[in-house]
């Protein structure tokens, strides 16, 4: 039976295994090497890249996360999850940081700006509603976001966000325009997809919708739109022992 990890070093994992067991799925939190071995599918959970890269460092995580990745296992990134999957990253502090790779996409790790200037903000999700229906739209949830400045041609667009000129950023294989020099452009991209990685510049497992969270599940079952029984389930004895009900973490609705 296939079993969905959550990489566990620092950020909002515990945010991510709730939004999981409300859809019935228990999802494992993962800090050490030789417990990806366990697992079918992982999600990279947002936080402080910088520290999670350095956790992952200092666990020697790196290899095994590529190994995993170039493998063809499913593994989704959110917020700081996004930019660990990226092949390239800018924006970054002196010395940048490692990164797992993987998505042939060039990510800015602050594109938003800092802490204070995060916000919310509904996106038009098509493939998103096409495959598991409800409204047209998803509410992001971006705290101190990157996003992504450009794609290769096998990475699919699942949603971009409209933004005012002066504050895009402009990055190709030849040159690297910072925001003070930015050229005009009107949407920056949130949302990727390149074969089984998925990646989402904001934080569903921050609100009370769980199409993202069922989206990669079926990524990860490759059943379509049956439900998954290659996942490892919830029981009833699982949850009579947890205090906790399904929803056990402050969400936004």
């Amino acid at each position: 039976m296939g079993v969905v990890g959550v990489l566990a070093l620092q950020g909002s994992f515990n945010e991510h295994i709730a939004a999981l067991r409300r859809l019935g799925v228990k999802g494992v939190e993962i800090r050490k090497p030789e417990q990806l071995q366990s697992i079918s599918s992982l999600i990279i959970p947002g936080g402080e890249s910088t520290t999670m890269a350095k956790l992952a460092g200092f666990h020697n995580l790196f290899p095994a996360l590529r190994e995993f990745v170039q493998m063809g296992k499913p593994v989704w990134g959110t917020c700081a999850g996004l930019i660990f999957l990226a092949n390239k990253a800018v924006g970054q502090k002196e010395g940048g940081q490692e990164l797992v790779g993987g998505l042939d996409c060039t990510v800015h790790r602050n594109y938003f700006g800092s802490q204070i200037q995060s916000f919310e903000a509904e996106l038009v999700v098509p493939e998103l509603a096409s495959k598991e229906g409800g409204p047209e739209t998803f509410r992001g949830v971006f705290i101190r976001a990157p996003a992504v400045l450009d794609v290769g041609p096998e990475v699919e667009v699942l949603a971009d966000y409209p933004i005012p000129s002066n504050k895009v950023l402009y990055s190709s294989s030849a040159v690297e325009i910072q925001e003070e020099s930015a050229v005009p452009e009107t949407k920056v991209i949130v949302a990727v997809k390149q074969g089984k990685l998925l990646g989402t510049a904001f934080h569903p497992e921050l609100t009370a919708d769980t199409r993202w969270h069922s989206y990669f599940l079926k990524m990860a079952s490759d059943l379509g739109d049956e439900t998954s029984n290659a996942i490892v389930t919830v029981s009833e004895g699982d949850s009579s022992t947890d205090p906790q009900t399904k929803y056990d973490l402050p969400i936004f609705r």
